[in-house]
């Protein structure tokens, strides 16, 4: 009978570990605040887009296209949470964003930085290649504080024009994360403007440099415009590294019945790390 206990209670810790560990992650451009956007302008939907990401309550939130006052809209909605990222045109609040937004109360921020998706890197408000914009990374090393164990997280959007701009972003995001050589598990968010069947994906997870993956168990639609009745194109991801579980991987389609929230849909998804 003792034995039975001792085996029972093992069991539920080690249960209570796994769910312990489990880490929810979501990506989501949410569409920069556009006045033009009419019925879809920012501040007719800013509580659709809260009300998701409240929702699916992630640990990880990586966001594209968000201006400053959206970052601070976003976080001041979620107070138990922080952002690292830097506006794209000046390295500091001007032009949109591409923040990594996790709790406060679950990782401890080390190190962080943000590059341009350019031949100049360090430079900032520089354009790459073919791109029509400016485009940038930005990156954050965590700790887990219920693990002790550290984590790279990446956070992007590519070029909507550029086809070498998109390639060669891809290939500069993995030498990045050689270079920052942390040794470390690897989540990366973001849109990427490329679906599943072009080159700069196959770049991605073609296993030079770092081994990449792309968890989605489908192809799923994420870039739809605003309008419910238009067909979606996948280009927003979540890419991990083989350290990963991942499980739950989710497209969230919630919408009023005409819009949706925004003109992509985020992706949500559960990782642990494999013992």
């Amino acid at each position: 009978m003792i034995a039975r206990l001792i085996i029972c209670y093992s069991v539920l810790l080690l249960a209570f570990d796994s769910v312990a560990q489990t880490i929810k992650v979501m990506t989501y451009n949410i569409r920069y605040d556009n006045p033009g956007d009419g019925p879809n302008a920012w501040s007719n939907r800013k509580q659709k887009v809260f009300a998701i990401i409240q929702g699916e309550d992630p640990d990880i939130l990586g966001v594209q296209e968000a201006l400053h006052h959206q970052v601070k809209d976003i976080t001041n909605a979620r107070n138990n949470t922080q952002f690292v990222g830097v506006g794209r045109d000046d390295g500091r609040i001007s032009g949109e964003f591409s923040p990594i937004i996790f709790k406060k109360e679950r990782f401890d921020l080390q190190e962080h930085g943000t590059f341009w998706l350019s031949d100049t890197p360090d430079i900032a408000g520089s354009i790459g290649w073919d791109a029509q914009i400016t485009r940038i990374a930005t990156w954050a090393l965590l700790i887990d504080k219920e693990t002790a164990r550290k984590l790279l997280v990446v956070n992007t959007h590519f070029d909507h024009v550029g086809e070498k701009a998109r390639q060669k972003s891809a290939e500069l995001l993995k030498e990045k994360i050689v270079e920052l050589d942390f040794e470390v598990p690897v989540i990366i968010t973001g849109d990427f403007n490329f679906t599943r069947d072009e080159n700069p994906y196959y770049l991605m997870t073609d296993g030079a440099t770092v081994e990449l993956i792309d968890p989605a168990p489908e192809v799923k639609g994420t870039y739809c415009t605003f309008e419910v009745a238009n067909e979606c194109k996948a280009i927003d991801y979540i890419f991990i590294t083989n350290e990963w579980n991942a499980d739950g991987y989710t497209v969230i389609e919630d919408n009023d019945g005409t819009y949706y929230p925004s003109d992509h849909l985020p992706v949500v998804i559960n990782l642990s790390l494999m013992e």
